[in-house]
């Protein structure tokens, strides 16, 4: 499929076929996709925890407005943030990139010390809401490349995010909970897959400036 293609044909779940598995080979595409998505600064605040343990998947669901796509899924993606992006964290970003591209110092020092002292006035709620953001682009990012490896998806808001921060421990690793997103193959029984989009027409949705 071509991307447009691939969008039409993309829609939101609302039954997976629980008796088929994303291949591994798919799902490293699905990965990479996520580590390669833009976001602010290049500070990727945002860490992917993928879960395909079939057992936890259930035991979600009750704690995600028991919505039965979480346990019939074949993985499901939680998208979170860290909560503090403080100078440490801008400090070893800067040296991935001197690792990875190279760059001296010099060139470096003036973007880094401009970010250490812009997020040390910003408070958790704002580090927050920041993240929070990026997670938004990430989600939205995986679900286009989703649609063009034929892998359904499902993006939800509608989940207890403080009961999964604490069935996961993720308060402890610096994390917090924002979407998350059951990936798996769509079941013949859901009529929703066969249904027209609806969208606004171009003409209503895009402002063209020529």
């Amino acid at each position: 499929m071509n991307i447009i293609e691939a969008l039409n044909w993309r829609y939101a779940a609302k039954n997976f076929d629980s008796t088929r598995i994303i291949p591994n080979e798919t799902i490293e595409v699905i990965k990479e996709s996520f580590n390669l998505t833009a976001s602010s600064y290049g500070l990727q605040p945002v860490k992917l925890l993928l879960v395909s343990n079939k057992s936890i998947l259930q035991e979600l669901v009750p704690i995600s407005s028991n919505q039965k796509q979480v346990g019939q899924a074949s993985h499901l993606c939680i998208f979170c943030v860290y909560t503090n992006v403080d100078e440490a964290y801008i400090r070893t970003y800067f040296e991935n990139i001197k690792s990875i591209r190279k760059t001296p110092d010099a060139v470096l020092n003036s973007f880094r010390e401009s970010l250490i002292s812009s997020f040390a006035t910003k408070s958790p709620d704002e580090i927050f809401n920041w993240g929070a953001k990026q997670a938004y682009l990430a989600l939205g990012n995986m679900l286009t490349v989703c649609a063009t490896q034929e892998i359904d998806a499902c993006p939800m808001e509608g989940f207890d995010p403080i009961a999964y921060d604490e069935y996961f421990k993720l308060n402890e690793q610096g994390l917090r909970s924002v979407l998350v997103m059951p990936i798996g193959f769509r079941a013949k029984v859901d009529m929703f897959a066969d249904l027209k989009k609806v969208r606004k027409d171009l003409r209503d949705s895009i402002i063209e400036i020529k």
